[in-house]
């Protein structure tokens, strides 16, 4: 599957500035990720998926990002929906897949954006969620809310909704300067009836068996979903920054600088910078796939993570996405003036980087504050982990 996003790279960045322009994926590029099954990389063999260790997530998203950031994003946001999905209960599975195995599903995860109430055999919802990514591609929506209750001892329940597109309003809204081919438009939702077995909450998402489990057993669908969250996205942050390295060297190679002629790749500044930011991408590689494949393991033997070792992964996810935000920044700042010509793919690549970095996911205050508390014997305020 890595070796077919691969072959994708050359079209993906003769497509980017289409992609930009569509302000979503192309239709081509949408029937070339299904045609190649990378949608489906996290989907149960049950229903024709490949059912593959986490670590393709990153691994297929690193590789799509090499060629566009946006088009990874809108995959790993897509693929990491069939992984949830098979945590559902088997009646909201088999009424998604039953229809059509190969469907897409959107998101927000923004838990405040949504109200729902509970009544009988299920929930009444409302809600507007903004960063739907990849919305209009899609027959499907996870949303995010919370229950409410008129009981204040009840605390606070997160759930997640399963709804079908006839159930919910996009509202166009995606013009952003990075990250412009995602489509991530606005989702509303007015007085929807959800039955109960397409929700669950997120506190059976949070390590350990899942209502999915009697039909899905592999330990793939008990991870916990949150304590992963930042790792659905951070292959596309890896993948842009390799691109980026990529591109760097490879002009440096050839190009003279304009001034006093002098070739870019003898100077010493210029091979410092590639050591630096190099290393930097190698380091968040490292990190991402180790903790994937590690919590897997874990969970393989029947070990679900603890609080501490959970607030670790979010604080390596989003430190990891930072490393290859550091390390775009520096190539971009190193490659002077050219940098700026829209002609390129330098700005938009840099214009991505701190896009992907813009997610609360790799918000490194939020996520380091929380580890730290945690490390200090406080509790953690993360609330879906």
């Amino acid at each position: 599957m890595v070796a077919r996003a691969k072959e994708l790279i050359p079209l993906l960045r003769e497509r980017a500035r289409k992609t930009e322009e569509l302000r979503r994926l192309p239709p081509e590029t949408e029937r070339d990720l299904h045609d190649r099954g990378l949608f489906r990389i996290l989907q149960p063999t049950r229903v024709g998926g490949s059912e593959f260790d986490y670590v393709a997530l990153v691994d297929c998203a690193d590789a799509l990002g090499q060629g566009d950031a946006s088009v990874a994003w809108n995959f790993a946001n897509l693929a990491s929906h069939h992984w949830m999905l098979g945590m559902f209960a088997p009646e909201a599975q088999d009424t998604v897949w039953n229809e059509n195995p190969g469907t897409l599903i959107a998101s927000s995860f923004v838990f405040p954006a949504g109200r729902a109430r509970r009544a009988e055999g299920g929930y009444l919802l409302n809600g507007h969620w903004p960063f739907s990514s990849g919305v209009e591609s899609c027959e499907w929506n996870m949303l995010a809310s919370i229950i409410e209750t008129d009981d204040e001892a009840d605390g606070i329940e997160y759930r997640l909704f399963l709804l079908n597109r006839r159930d919910y309003r996009i509202n166009d809204t995606w013009n952003a300067t990075g990250l412009g081919g995602t489509g991530s438009n606005d989702v509303q939702v007015t007085d929807v009836f959800v039955p109960q077995h397409m929700t669950i909450a997120v506190s059976d998402l949070t390590g350990g068996p899942t209502p999915g489990s009697a039909v899905n057993p592999n330990a793939l669908y008990a991870l916990p979903v949150f304590s992963l969250f930042p790792y659905v996205l951070s292959g596309v942050g890896l993948g842009n920054a390799q691109a980026c390295l990529d591109d760097y060297v490879e002009i440096a190679r050839h190009r003279a600088s304009t001034y006093n002629r002098a070739k870019l790749g003898d100077m010493q500044t210029t091979q410092i910078k590639i050591a630096e930011a190099s290393a930097k991408i190698d380091a968040a590689r490292l990190i991402m796939r180790t903790n994937c494949i590690e919590v897997l393991a874990d969970v393989r033997h029947g070990h679900v993570p603890n609080i501490a070792a959970k607030t670790k992964l979010r604080r390596d996810g989003a430190f990891s996405v930072n490393l290859c935000t550091d390390a775009v920044s520096l190539l971009f700042t190193a490659s002077g003036a050219r940098s700026l010509f829209t002609s390129g793919a330098l700005q938009r690549q840099f214009r991505d980087a701190h896009a992907v970095n813009s997610h609360l996911a790799f918000n490194f205050d939020a996520a380091g504050t929380n580890y730290g508390r945690v490390a200090l014997g406080l509790p953690s305020e993360n609330l879906t982990l």
